[in-house]
Protein backbone atom coordinates (compact mmCIF):
# COMPACT_ATOMS: atom_id res chain seq x y z
CA UNK A 1 0.00 0.00 0.00
CA UNK A 2 2.91 2.32 0.74
CA UNK A 3 4.35 1.64 -2.71
CA UNK A 4 1.07 2.34 -4.50
CA UNK A 5 0.61 5.54 -2.49
CA UNK A 6 3.81 7.15 -3.76
CA UNK A 7 2.35 8.29 -7.16
CA UNK A 8 -0.47 10.05 -5.26
CA UNK A 9 1.81 12.13 -3.03
CA UNK A 10 4.51 13.02 -5.55
CA UNK A 11 3.66 16.30 -7.37
CA UNK A 12 2.29 15.70 -10.89
CA UNK A 13 2.83 17.63 -14.10
CA UNK A 14 0.25 20.41 -14.65
CA UNK A 15 -1.11 18.86 -17.83
CA UNK A 16 -2.02 15.59 -15.99
CA UNK A 17 -5.30 15.28 -14.11
CA UNK A 18 -5.10 15.61 -10.36
CA UNK A 19 -5.13 12.47 -8.23
CA UNK A 20 -8.52 11.86 -6.65
CA UNK A 21 -9.67 10.06 -3.54
CA UNK A 22 -11.78 7.70 -5.62
CA UNK A 23 -8.70 6.59 -7.57
CA UNK A 24 -6.81 6.12 -4.32
CA UNK A 25 -9.71 4.01 -3.02
CA UNK A 26 -9.22 1.60 -5.91
CA UNK A 27 -5.56 1.14 -4.88
CA UNK A 28 -6.77 0.37 -1.36
CA UNK A 29 -9.19 -2.31 -2.61
CA UNK A 30 -6.31 -3.87 -4.51
CA UNK A 31 -4.03 -4.06 -1.46
CA UNK A 32 -6.40 -5.05 1.38
CA UNK A 33 -7.20 -8.59 0.04
CA UNK A 34 -3.52 -9.49 0.45
CA UNK A 35 -4.19 -9.88 4.19
CA UNK A 36 -5.94 -13.20 3.31
CA UNK A 37 -3.48 -14.34 0.63
CA UNK A 38 -2.24 -17.35 2.65
CA UNK A 39 -5.72 -18.64 3.38
CA UNK A 40 -7.15 -18.29 -0.15
CA UNK A 41 -4.34 -17.41 -2.56
CA UNK A 42 -6.26 -18.02 -5.79
CA UNK A 43 -9.29 -16.01 -4.64
CA UNK A 44 -7.09 -13.16 -3.48
CA UNK A 45 -5.26 -13.11 -6.83
CA UNK A 46 -8.59 -12.90 -8.68
CA UNK A 47 -9.73 -10.04 -6.42
CA UNK A 48 -6.48 -8.15 -6.89
CA UNK A 49 -6.55 -8.49 -10.70
CA UNK A 50 -10.18 -7.39 -10.75
CA UNK A 51 -9.35 -4.31 -8.67
CA UNK A 52 -6.46 -3.50 -11.00
CA UNK A 53 -8.76 -3.77 -14.02
CA UNK A 54 -11.35 -1.46 -12.44
CA UNK A 55 -8.62 1.01 -11.56
CA UNK A 56 -7.38 1.13 -15.14
CA UNK A 57 -10.82 1.37 -16.69
CA UNK A 58 -12.85 3.49 -14.28
CA UNK A 59 -10.43 5.58 -12.21
CA UNK A 60 -8.56 8.48 -13.69
CA UNK A 61 -5.60 8.14 -11.37
CA UNK A 62 -1.84 8.07 -11.72
CA UNK A 63 -0.33 4.95 -13.18
CA UNK A 64 1.67 2.51 -11.12
CA UNK A 65 5.27 1.54 -12.02
CA UNK A 66 4.55 -2.07 -11.09
CA UNK A 67 1.41 -4.11 -10.28
CA UNK A 68 2.65 -4.71 -6.74
CA UNK A 69 -0.45 -6.42 -5.35
CA UNK A 70 -0.84 -8.71 -8.36
CA UNK A 71 2.81 -9.79 -8.23
CA UNK A 72 2.61 -10.62 -4.52
CA UNK A 73 -0.66 -12.52 -4.99
CA UNK A 74 0.76 -14.62 -7.86
CA UNK A 75 3.91 -15.27 -5.81
CA UNK A 76 1.71 -16.64 -3.01
CA UNK A 77 -0.21 -18.90 -5.40
CA UNK A 78 3.07 -20.33 -6.73
CA UNK A 79 4.42 -20.87 -3.21
CA UNK A 80 1.37 -22.37 -1.49
CA UNK A 81 -1.00 -23.93 -4.03
CA UNK A 82 -0.92 -27.55 -5.25
CA UNK A 83 0.54 -28.18 -8.74
CA UNK A 84 -2.66 -28.37 -10.80
CA UNK A 85 -4.20 -25.28 -9.19
CA UNK A 86 -1.08 -23.13 -9.46
CA UNK A 87 -0.43 -24.07 -13.10
CA UNK A 88 -4.03 -23.36 -14.07
CA UNK A 89 -3.89 -20.04 -12.22
CA UNK A 90 -0.59 -19.12 -13.87
CA UNK A 91 -2.00 -19.72 -17.38
CA UNK A 92 -5.15 -17.74 -16.55
CA UNK A 93 -3.06 -14.88 -15.13
CA UNK A 94 -0.91 -14.78 -18.27
CA UNK A 95 -4.05 -14.60 -20.40
CA UNK A 96 -5.40 -11.73 -18.30
CA UNK A 97 -2.11 -9.83 -18.50
CA UNK A 98 -1.87 -10.26 -22.27
CA UNK A 99 -5.48 -9.21 -22.79
CA UNK A 100 -5.10 -6.20 -20.50
CA UNK A 101 -1.99 -4.91 -22.27
CA UNK A 102 -3.48 -5.45 -25.72
CA UNK A 103 -6.69 -3.69 -24.71
CA UNK A 104 -4.97 -0.67 -23.14
CA UNK A 105 -1.87 0.03 -25.25
CA UNK A 106 -0.93 -2.95 -27.40
CA UNK A 107 2.70 -2.01 -26.87
CA UNK A 108 5.04 -4.99 -27.32
CA UNK A 109 7.61 -3.71 -24.85
CA UNK A 110 4.97 -3.31 -22.14
CA UNK A 111 3.65 -6.79 -22.90
CA UNK A 112 7.08 -8.41 -22.61
CA UNK A 113 7.86 -6.48 -19.44
CA UNK A 114 4.53 -7.45 -17.84
CA UNK A 115 4.98 -11.12 -18.72
CA UNK A 116 8.54 -11.00 -17.39
CA UNK A 117 7.69 -9.52 -13.98
CA UNK A 118 4.71 -11.86 -13.48
CA UNK A 119 6.85 -14.82 -14.56
CA UNK A 120 9.56 -13.73 -12.12
CA UNK A 121 7.01 -13.57 -9.30
CA UNK A 122 5.85 -17.10 -10.13
CA UNK A 123 9.45 -18.43 -10.21
CA UNK A 124 10.26 -16.79 -6.88
CA UNK A 125 7.20 -18.43 -5.38
CA UNK A 126 8.31 -21.84 -6.60
CA UNK A 127 11.84 -21.25 -5.27
CA UNK A 128 10.41 -20.31 -1.89
CA UNK A 129 8.32 -23.48 -1.80
CA UNK A 130 11.36 -25.59 -2.74
CA UNK A 131 13.50 -23.94 -0.10
CA UNK A 132 10.88 -24.44 2.58
CA UNK A 133 10.49 -28.08 1.63
CA UNK A 134 14.26 -28.50 1.78
CA UNK A 135 14.46 -26.85 5.20
CA UNK A 136 11.63 -29.06 6.45
CA UNK A 137 13.47 -32.14 5.20
CA UNK A 138 16.71 -31.00 6.85
CA UNK A 139 14.92 -30.36 10.13
CA UNK A 140 13.24 -33.76 9.92
CA UNK A 141 16.57 -35.47 9.26
CA UNK A 142 18.11 -33.56 12.16
CA UNK A 143 15.27 -34.65 14.43
CA UNK A 144 15.66 -38.27 13.29
CA UNK A 145 19.42 -38.08 13.84
CA UNK A 146 18.88 -36.65 17.32
CA UNK A 147 16.46 -39.47 18.12
CA UNK A 148 18.90 -42.03 16.73
CA UNK A 149 21.76 -40.53 18.77
CA UNK A 150 19.62 -40.56 21.89
CA UNK A 151 18.65 -44.20 21.31
CA UNK A 152 22.28 -45.12 20.62
CA UNK A 153 23.36 -43.34 23.80
CA UNK A 154 20.72 -45.21 25.79
CA UNK A 155 21.81 -48.50 24.25
CA UNK A 156 25.45 -47.71 24.97
CA UNK A 157 24.55 -46.93 28.58
CA UNK A 158 22.63 -50.21 28.81
CA UNK A 159 25.61 -52.12 27.38
CA UNK A 160 27.92 -50.41 29.83
CA UNK A 161 25.63 -51.27 32.74
CA UNK A 162 25.57 -54.88 31.55
CA UNK A 163 29.38 -54.89 31.27
CA UNK A 164 29.78 -53.49 34.78
CA UNK A 165 27.29 -56.04 36.08
CA UNK A 166 29.28 -58.86 34.46
CA UNK A 167 32.54 -57.51 35.88
CA UNK A 168 31.11 -57.17 39.37
CA UNK A 169 29.54 -60.64 39.16
CA UNK A 170 32.82 -62.20 38.08
CA UNK A 171 34.90 -60.44 40.74
CA UNK A 172 32.52 -60.88 43.66
CA UNK A 173 31.41 -64.40 42.75
CA UNK A 174 35.00 -65.62 42.54
CA UNK A 175 36.15 -63.92 45.72
CA UNK A 176 33.11 -64.84 47.79
CA UNK A 177 33.23 -68.47 46.62
CA UNK A 178 36.84 -68.82 47.77
CA UNK A 179 36.05 -67.09 51.04
CA UNK A 180 33.08 -69.40 51.68
CA UNK A 181 35.11 -72.52 50.97
CA UNK A 182 37.93 -71.39 53.27
CA UNK A 183 35.50 -70.26 55.97
CA UNK A 184 33.74 -73.63 55.94
CA UNK A 185 37.07 -75.40 56.25
CA UNK A 186 38.26 -73.10 59.02
CA UNK A 187 36.34 -74.58 61.99
CA UNK A 188 37.43 -78.09 61.05
CA UNK A 189 41.03 -76.98 60.72
CA UNK A 190 40.94 -75.19 64.10
CA UNK A 191 40.10 -78.47 65.81
CA UNK A 192 42.41 -80.73 63.84
CA UNK A 193 45.26 -78.64 62.41
CA UNK A 194 45.51 -75.08 63.78
CA UNK A 195 48.29 -74.18 61.36
CA UNK A 196 45.94 -74.89 58.43
CA UNK A 197 43.25 -72.74 60.03
CA UNK A 198 45.61 -69.77 60.02
CA UNK A 199 46.31 -70.36 56.33
CA UNK A 200 42.56 -70.50 55.63
CA UNK A 201 41.98 -67.18 57.35
CA UNK A 202 44.91 -65.67 55.42
CA UNK A 203 43.33 -66.91 52.18
CA UNK A 204 40.00 -65.33 53.14
CA UNK A 205 41.71 -62.03 53.85
CA UNK A 206 43.68 -62.16 50.61
CA UNK A 207 40.58 -62.93 48.53
CA UNK A 208 38.71 -60.04 50.15
CA UNK A 209 41.54 -57.58 49.56
CA UNK A 210 41.91 -58.68 45.94
CA UNK A 211 38.17 -58.24 45.35
CA UNK A 212 38.27 -54.73 46.81
CA UNK A 213 41.22 -53.75 44.62
CA UNK A 214 39.50 -54.99 41.48
CA UNK A 215 36.22 -53.28 42.37
CA UNK A 216 37.98 -49.97 42.96
CA UNK A 217 39.74 -50.29 39.62
CA UNK A 218 36.51 -51.20 37.87
CA UNK A 219 34.69 -48.18 39.26
CA UNK A 220 37.48 -45.81 38.29
CA UNK A 221 38.77 -45.08 41.78
CA UNK A 222 42.14 -46.55 40.83
CA UNK A 223 43.68 -46.35 37.36
CA UNK A 224 45.86 -49.41 37.56
CA UNK A 225 45.86 -52.42 35.30
CA UNK A 226 44.26 -54.63 37.91
CA UNK A 227 41.22 -55.58 35.86
CA UNK A 228 42.88 -58.86 35.06
CA UNK A 229 45.25 -60.10 32.39
CA UNK A 230 46.45 -63.37 30.96
CA UNK A 231 49.82 -62.90 32.65
CA UNK A 232 48.04 -62.63 36.02
CA UNK A 233 46.49 -66.08 35.66
CA UNK A 234 49.16 -67.88 37.79
CA UNK A 235 48.33 -65.66 40.78
CA UNK A 236 44.62 -66.36 40.27
CA UNK A 237 45.30 -70.10 40.14
CA UNK A 238 47.41 -69.95 43.32
CA UNK A 239 44.47 -68.46 45.22
CA UNK A 240 42.21 -71.25 43.92
CA UNK A 241 44.76 -73.90 44.96
CA UNK A 242 44.53 -72.62 48.52
CA UNK A 243 40.95 -73.92 48.57
CA UNK A 244 42.32 -77.46 48.18
CA UNK A 245 41.62 -77.84 44.46
CA UNK A 246 44.42 -79.25 42.31
CA UNK A 247 44.91 -76.80 39.44
CA UNK A 248 47.21 -77.35 36.46
CA UNK A 249 48.02 -74.58 34.00
CA UNK A 250 49.50 -74.70 30.52
CA UNK A 251 50.18 -71.66 28.31
CA UNK A 252 51.29 -71.88 24.67
CA UNK A 253 52.20 -69.04 22.33
CA UNK A 254 52.86 -65.32 22.86
CA UNK A 255 50.55 -64.82 25.84
CA UNK A 256 52.25 -61.55 26.78
CA UNK A 257 51.40 -60.10 23.36
CA UNK A 258 47.64 -60.22 23.84
CA UNK A 259 45.80 -56.91 23.64
CA UNK A 260 44.67 -55.60 27.06
CA UNK A 261 40.96 -56.07 26.38
CA UNK A 262 41.47 -59.62 25.07
CA UNK A 263 43.77 -60.47 28.00
CA UNK A 264 41.17 -59.14 30.44
CA UNK A 265 38.49 -61.27 28.75
CA UNK A 266 40.70 -64.37 29.07
CA UNK A 267 41.29 -63.64 32.75
CA UNK A 268 37.58 -63.12 33.47
CA UNK A 269 36.53 -66.29 31.65
CA UNK A 270 39.05 -68.41 33.55
CA UNK A 271 37.98 -66.73 36.79
CA UNK A 272 34.30 -67.46 36.16
CA UNK A 273 35.01 -71.07 35.16
CA UNK A 274 37.07 -71.69 38.31
CA UNK A 275 34.42 -70.03 40.46
CA UNK A 276 31.83 -72.48 39.13
CA UNK A 277 34.20 -75.38 39.76
CA UNK A 278 34.78 -74.33 43.36
CA UNK A 279 31.10 -73.68 44.04
CA UNK A 280 29.31 -76.43 42.14
CA UNK A 281 31.43 -79.09 40.49
CA UNK A 282 32.60 -81.13 43.50
CA UNK A 283 35.84 -81.60 41.59
CA UNK A 284 39.25 -82.63 42.85
CA UNK A 285 41.28 -81.31 39.93
CA UNK A 286 40.92 -78.83 37.11
CA UNK A 287 43.03 -78.14 34.03
CA UNK A 288 43.46 -74.66 32.54
CA UNK A 289 44.98 -74.35 29.08
CA UNK A 290 45.62 -71.11 27.16
CA UNK A 291 46.75 -71.27 23.54
CA UNK A 292 47.64 -68.18 21.51
CA UNK A 293 48.11 -68.67 17.77
CA UNK A 294 45.84 -68.27 14.78
CA UNK A 295 43.09 -68.36 17.40
CA UNK A 296 43.10 -67.55 21.09
CA UNK A 297 41.71 -70.61 22.88
CA UNK A 298 40.94 -70.95 26.57
CA UNK A 299 39.90 -74.32 28.04
CA UNK A 300 38.96 -75.03 31.65
CA UNK A 301 38.11 -78.70 32.28
CA UNK A 302 37.36 -80.26 35.68
CA UNK A 303 36.80 -83.84 36.83
CA UNK A 304 33.65 -83.07 38.78
CA UNK A 305 30.06 -84.21 38.47
CA UNK A 306 29.49 -82.51 35.10
CA UNK A 307 26.33 -80.86 33.77
CA UNK A 308 24.20 -83.91 34.49
CA UNK A 309 25.09 -84.01 38.16
CA UNK A 310 22.62 -81.38 39.23
CA UNK A 311 25.17 -78.63 39.55
CA UNK A 312 24.55 -75.06 38.65
CA UNK A 313 27.74 -75.03 36.71
CA UNK A 314 25.94 -76.60 33.91
CA UNK A 315 23.83 -73.57 33.44
CA UNK A 316 21.40 -73.72 36.31
CA UNK A 317 20.28 -70.87 38.45
CA UNK A 318 23.48 -70.57 40.39
CA UNK A 319 25.90 -70.23 37.52
CA UNK A 320 23.74 -69.22 34.63
CA UNK A 321 24.55 -65.53 34.77
CA UNK A 322 28.28 -66.19 34.74
CA UNK A 323 28.10 -68.61 31.83
CA UNK A 324 25.96 -66.14 29.89
CA UNK A 325 28.67 -63.58 30.58
CA UNK A 326 31.27 -65.98 29.11
CA UNK A 327 29.31 -66.21 25.87
CA UNK A 328 28.76 -62.44 25.78
CA UNK A 329 32.47 -61.77 26.28
CA UNK A 330 33.36 -64.15 23.48
CA UNK A 331 30.80 -62.60 21.13
CA UNK A 332 32.14 -59.11 21.87
CA UNK A 333 35.43 -60.15 20.24
CA UNK A 334 33.82 -62.06 17.37
CA UNK A 335 34.46 -65.44 18.99
CA UNK A 336 32.48 -68.37 20.35
CA UNK A 337 32.08 -70.11 23.70
CA UNK A 338 31.13 -73.65 24.72
CA UNK A 339 29.96 -74.73 28.16
CA UNK A 340 28.99 -78.32 28.78
CA UNK A 341 30.25 -81.84 29.34
CA UNK A 342 33.99 -82.38 29.23
CA UNK A 343 35.88 -84.85 27.03
CA UNK A 344 34.22 -88.25 27.02
CA UNK A 345 31.24 -86.85 28.86
CA UNK A 346 33.23 -86.54 32.08
CA UNK A 347 33.38 -83.40 34.17
CA UNK A 348 32.54 -79.95 32.89
CA UNK A 349 34.27 -77.83 30.26
CA UNK A 350 34.31 -74.12 29.54
CA UNK A 351 35.95 -73.29 26.23
CA UNK A 352 36.28 -69.93 24.50
CA UNK A 353 37.78 -69.35 21.06
CA UNK A 354 38.61 -65.89 19.74
CA UNK A 355 39.95 -65.09 16.25
CA UNK A 356 43.59 -64.08 16.30
CA UNK A 357 42.68 -61.02 14.24
CA UNK A 358 40.69 -59.67 17.22
CA UNK A 359 43.85 -59.30 19.28
CA UNK A 360 45.76 -57.82 16.33
CA UNK A 361 43.04 -55.28 15.57
CA UNK A 362 42.99 -54.16 19.21
CA UNK A 363 46.75 -53.63 19.16
CA UNK A 364 46.50 -51.70 15.86
CA UNK A 365 43.89 -49.35 17.28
Amino acid sequence: MAATTIPFVVPRAPELPAATWSAYLFTLTGAVPLAWRRRAPVTVLAAVLLAAGLYGGLADGPGQPLPYAGLLALYTVAALSPPRKRLTTAVATAAVVIGSVLWRTGDARELLFSLFVFGAAYVLGRLTDTRQAYLAAVEDRAAQLERANRIEAEQAAARERARIAREMHDVLSHAVSLMVVQAEAGPVAVRTAPERAEAAFDAISEAGRDAMVQLRSMLGVLREESEGSAEALPALLDRVRESGLAVSYTAEGPVAGLAPTVAATVHRVVQEALTNVVRHAGAGAVEVRLTVGETVTVRVVDDGCGPGGGSSAGGGAGGGLGLVGVRERAAAHGGTAYTGAGPGGQGFEVRMELPGSAAEEEVAR
